[in-house]
Formats: C-alpha cells, structure tokens, sequence
C-alpha cells in the first residue's frame, strides 16, 4: 500500500478509507441494513491486513453503535498510533433543542460522547457532517480549534456543504487564528458531478484533502440498474439520490469493465481516484470482494477514451445531498 498526504497536511493515510457506516446494530438508528458488531469486525480486519490506515465513522451512524463496533475492532486488530481515526458531528443524537447541530454545547457534548463509545482519547479527524444554518459559524469554528486545542482531535474536516460556505468557515478560522478544516468530505461518483463545479477546484487549489462518500453510488456502479439489494430496498436517503437516467452510465461502466475482464467497482472507483483533488474515496464492505475490489481499484489506469465513454451520459442535476 502506497499512502498519501492529505491534502497538505503532513498526515499519511491510505489512498483507500473504510467506510463504517456499514457496521452498526440494525435494531438501532435507521440503518437496518447496517451489519451487527460479530459480522462486521471480519471486515475492519481484513482491511487493515490489506494496509488500510483510514477508517470513518460518524456519532449519528446506528446511533452510536458504529463507534461503538468500530472501536473495539480497531483496539483488537490495530495499533492506535499507525490508526487514522475520522468521526463527525452534527446529526440528532437525543431530544429535545440541543440535540443535534453545531453549537459550543453539542460540540462539547458529542467530542466526550464520541470519545467513550470510541475507547480513545482523541480522535484524528474530526470533522462536521453537515452545515449548521441555525448557529454562527464563527461559534461552530471557535469550538471546534477548543476540541483540537484540548487534544480531543488532531485535524478538522468538513463534509457536504456549498463552496461558499466551505470558504466562509476557512476564512472564519483564518481571521480568528482558530484551526481550519483539511479534509472535505462530499458526494462525489460518475453519478453525482456536480462537485466538479466549484468544490473540488477550491480544495484543490487550497491544499484540501477530498475524501468522497458514496464514490459507488450506494452500489449502483457495481450491478445491473433494476437489481435490488437489502440495502437499497431500505436506505431511504439512498433512495433520494439517483435517477432512472443513470443507468445509461452505469451501463457505460459495465462495458468498460467487461472489456478489461475486471468487475465493474474497480472501474467506477478508478474513475474518481483518478481525479488529482481526490485523497481517498470512502467505501463501505459488506462482501469480502468489496475490499478486494478496492484494492485492486489503485492498480487501474483509465484511457482517456474510456473516461470519455463513462463521463458522456452524464446530465447536471441539483446536488440532492443539499437539499433543504
């Protein structure tokens, strides 16, 4: 495994990171596909056989549990000072006002929380899921430089927002020497481009690590269109993003991949690592090919000819992940 910096921080992590999304108890939370901590760890496992270095997760994710599951693998099967650990902050985590959100009180709040379900004492990445429009965002980075300050968290990141509000938090932690974010965070696969507007320019002009989420489009880049998976049946978010016109695209990835004898995932996951902004897309395991798969991705060089046949089904759309 050949690691990279991220962004132009001095941090070295694999071009690869372990999405842990996947694990988590179903019966809690809303991701009853989500597989249980005995079915997961094999995975957190193998991927550090496999020299992965970067594992993300998220307070929100199967309400704590995937911390929780993530935790205890990375404890067994890692060792703490080679782990670059990610988590996030900001989705509802319990009732009432101050449940969810960016404010100095939930920061506080969720850094502690995330910490005990994570059995460490500092995460390396800590970064917000989303953005807040209810607090300041001068209030959100202030908590935030507190939260590295006090040795809870080594960087900052950031995750799924508009260029403008991105640049506004920078400029926000610049002007008031606090700690800015290194990392972005966002949807970004041959099925969603709309990050190749402004977003992905900025960070890669500003020296910030991407690190993209879905980069299979929640598996559709890896099968037939009308295949229907555990999965796909009951992520409901999921269900939000794509559009009966992508499967012109994903037919497009299954001829390329069919062409080089190779399966369709390492195709569409080459195509956005090829992309000079990218750090390492996120992916999820759930089969012990999906690892293989990945791996194997870093290996594919595309020819401009098949980046051109993939790329030209594509259509703008309105970034769904953004909607209010």
């Amino acid at each position: 495994m050949d690691y990279v910096r991220l962004g132009d921080t001095g941090l070295q992590v694999s071009p690869i990171c372990l999405g842990c999304m996947t694990y988590g108890e179903p019966d809690r939370g809303n991701h009853a596909w989500s597989l249980p901590e005995e079915e997961s760890r094999p995975f957190i496992r193998s991927a550090i056989e496999a020299g992965i270095n970067f594992f993300d997760t998220a307070n929100v994710y199967s309400d704590g549990s995937s911390e929780e599951i993530t935790g205890r693998a990375l404890r067994d099967f890692g060792h703490r000072d080679e782990i670059v650990l990610a988590t996030k902050v900001h989705g509802r985590m319990s009732p009432g006002p101050n449940g969810q959100g960016l404010s100095r009180k939930s920061i506080m709040t969720q850094i502690d929380h995330s910490l005990r379900r994570l059995g460490t004492d500092y995460v390396d990445l800590y970064q917000i899921h989303r953005w807040d429009p209810n607090t300041p965002i001068e209030e959100t980075m202030e908590a935030l430089h507190d939260v590295v300050r006090a040795g809870k968290a080594r960087y900052l990141g950031a995750s799924s927002m508009w260029a403008w509000q991105f640049s506004k938090a920078q400029y926000t932690a610049a002007v008031n020497g606090w700690t800015p974010f290194v990392s972005m965070q966002n949807h970004y696969n041959l099925l969603a481009r709309e990050e190749e507007r402004e977003m992905l320019p900025l960070c890669e002009d500003q020296g910030v690590g991407v690190i993209p989420w879905s980069p299979l489009a929640r598996g559709k880049l890896t099968r037939p269109w009308d295949e229907k998976t555990n999965r796909s049946e009951t992520d409901q978010f999921g269900q939000t993003l794509y559009q009966p016109a992508d499967a012109e695209i994903v037919a497009a990835v299954t001829a390329v991949a069919e062409e080089r004898g190779v399966p369709a995932a390492q195709v569409a996951l080459a195509w956005v690592s090829r992309n000079p902004a990218v750090t390492a897309p996120i992916i999820g395991a759930s089969k012990p090919h999906h690892l293989t798969d990945a791996v194997a991705s870093l290996e594919i060089e595309l020819s401009d000819e098949e980046v051109g046949r993939l790329e030209a089904p594509y259509t703008p759309r309105e970034p769904a992940e953004l909607r209010r």
